[in-house]
C-alpha cells in the first residue's frame, strides 16, 4: 500500500523567530494604537499581496500574520540591502530579502519557489514604492509569476492606519492598525485582478467603522478641547480646597477618552492643585478653615506631626499614605510654613503623582483603543472601584 503524500511545511528552525518577530511587532503596535486583524491564510505557501504606505506595513503584516506560515517580506534592495545595518535590520527583524526593483528582481522572486511549496508565505508590494494619499499604483507582475511558478494561491491584503501611524516623510503617532485577509486568487490571476481585490478589500476596511460608545465620544469631545483642561484645572484646585474626589479621578476618566491628552490634561490638574494647595494655605493661615469631608481626625493629627517634624518637606509623605492633599495645605497653613517653600515641595509631591497617573491611564486608553465600545463599562468598574479605595482609607484613618 502506498504511502499517503506528507504535506510539506515550513522548516521547522524559521518558526521560533517568526514567532519572535510577531510578538515584538505584535507588542510594539499595541502601544501605539492597536493591530486588529480580519480573516486567515491559507493552509500551506501562498503570495501575500498588499497595498504600500508606510514603513510600517511591513510591522502590520509580521503582526498580524500566523507565525506557522514564517512570512518572508520583499525588500527593495537599493534601500534596505544597500549599508550593513539596514541589512541587518530587515533580514532579523523583518524576515526581509532583497528584490531588486532595476535588472535581477524576478531571479531573486523565483528563488523563493522553493520556500512557498514547502508552506511559507511570502509578501510583496507589487506597485514597488509607498504610494500617496491611499491610492494604489498599478501593481508589477512579479508575485503573480513567482505564485504561478511555485503553484501556490495569491492572497490579496489590505492594510489601513499604517499611513496615519507613520506617513510618508511623516513623524510617528499613535493609530490604530487593521489587516484584512482576503480570499485566495488563482495563481493565474493578472496584476490588474490582485490590484482589484487589494483596493476593494482596503476600502471596505477603511470604510468599515470602529465600534464605538456614544459616552466616550462626549468625554472625549470635552476633553479635547480647552474646556477639559479648564475642568482638570478646577477640580483639582477645587479638591485641594474641600472637594472630596480626587483629581486622579478626573484623569482617569479623561485620559483614558482621548489618551493623545493625557500630558496636557495631567499638567492642568497639577496646576490646579498646586494653585488650589497655594490657595488653601494662604486662607488657613489668617484663620479660614474650609469643610473638608471624608477626612479624620486622625488624618489631620498625623499631618501635623508631619509638618512639626519636616516642615514643608512632610508632603512628600502624601502620594503614598491615602491622607487627601488637601489636608496638607489646610495644617500646612495653620502650621506658618512659607508658601514659597510650600509650593516647591508640593509641585514635586504632587507632580510625579499626578503626571505618573495621567500618563498611565493615557496608556491605557492607547492599549485599549479597541475597546472603546465599553467605555460606559469602564466607567462602571472605575466607580466602584474607586468608591471601594476611598472607603477603605477613610476607614483605616479612623
Amino acid at each position: 500500500m502506498a504511502s499517503a503524500a506528507v504535506k510539506p511545511r515550513a522548516p521547522r528552525r524559521s518558526l521560533l523567530p517568526a514567532l519572535l518577530r510577531r510578538t515584538l511587532w505584535w507588542t510594539l503596535l499595541t502601544l501605539t494604537g492597536g493591530v486588529e486583524r480580519r480573516g486567515r491564510l491559507p493552509r500551506g505557501g501562498c503570495v501575500v499581496v498588499a497595498n504600500h504606505s508606510s514603513h510600517a506595513d511591513t510591522a502590520a503584516l509580521l503582526a498580524a500574520l500566523d507565525a506557522r506560515h514564517s512570512p518572508a517580506i520583499g525588500a527593495a534592495a537599493d534601500y534596505w540591502f544597500a549599508s550593513p545595518w539596514r541589512r541587518r535590520i530587515c533580514s532579523r527583524l523583518a524576515a526581509g530579502f532583497p528584490v531588486h526593483r532595476t535588472g535581477g528582481g524576478m531571479d531573486d522572486l523565483l528563488a523563493e519557489a522553493d520556500a512557498l511549496r514547502a508552506g511559507r508565505a511570502v509578501v510583496l508590494f507589487p506597485e514597488g514604492t509607498r504610494g500617496r494619499d491611499g491610492e494604489l499604483g498599478a501593481f508589477h507582475r512579479g508575485a503573480l509569476v513567482l505564485a504561478e511558478h511555485a503553484g501556490v494561491p495569491v492572497v490579496p491584503v489590505a492594510i489601513a492606519g499604517t499611513d496615519r501611524l507613520l506617513p510618508k516623510h511623516g513623524r510617528l503617532r499613535p493609530a490604530l492598525v487593521r489587516v484584512a485577509v482576503g480570499a485566495p486568487l488563482p495563481a493565474s490571476a493578472t496584476p490588474a485582478e490582485a490590484r482589484d481585490a487589494v483596493a476593494a478589500l482596503r476600502r471596505r476596511t477603511t470604510e468599515e467603522p470602529l465600534a464605538d460608545s456614544a459616552t466616550r465620544k462626549r468625554v472625549a469631545a470635552v476633553a479635547g478641547s480647552r474646556r477639559g483642561l479648564f475642568a482638570g484645572f478646577l477640580w483639582a484646585g477645587a479638591e485641594a480646597l474641600s472637594w472630596p474626589l480626587m483629581p486622579e479621578l478626573f484623569l482617569a476618566i479623561a485620559c483614558v477618552a482621548v489618551p493623545r491628552r493625557a500630558l496636557k490634561l495631567s499638567l492642568a490638574a497639577l496646576a490646579g492643585s498646586l494653585a488650589g494647595g497655594l490657595l488653601a494655605l494662604q486662607l488657613a493661615a489668617v484663620g479660614v478653615l474650609l469643610p473638608q469631608p471624608l477626612t479624620t481626625d486622625r488624618m489631620r493629627a498625623e499631618v501635623r506631626h508631619e509638618l512639626a517634624v519636616e516642615s514643608a518637606a512632610a508632603v512628600r509623605h502624601q502620594p503614598w499614605n491615602g491622607i487627601p492633599f488637601k489636608v496638607y495645605a489646610r495644617e500646612a497653613g495653620r502650621a506658618d510654613v512659607a508658601p514659597s517653600d510650600w509650593l516647591a515641595r508640593s509641585a514635586l509631591s504632587r507632580g510625579s503623582r499626578t503626571l505618573t497617573v495621567g500618563l498611565a491611564f493615557g496608556a491605557l486608553g492607547i492599549l485599549a483603543h479597541r475597546l472603546r465600545c465599553r467605555y460606559p463599562l469602564y466607567l462602571a468598574l472605575l466607580g466602584t472601584g474607586f468608591t471601594t479605595a476611598l472607603t477603605l482609607i477613610v476607614t483605616g484613618w479612623n
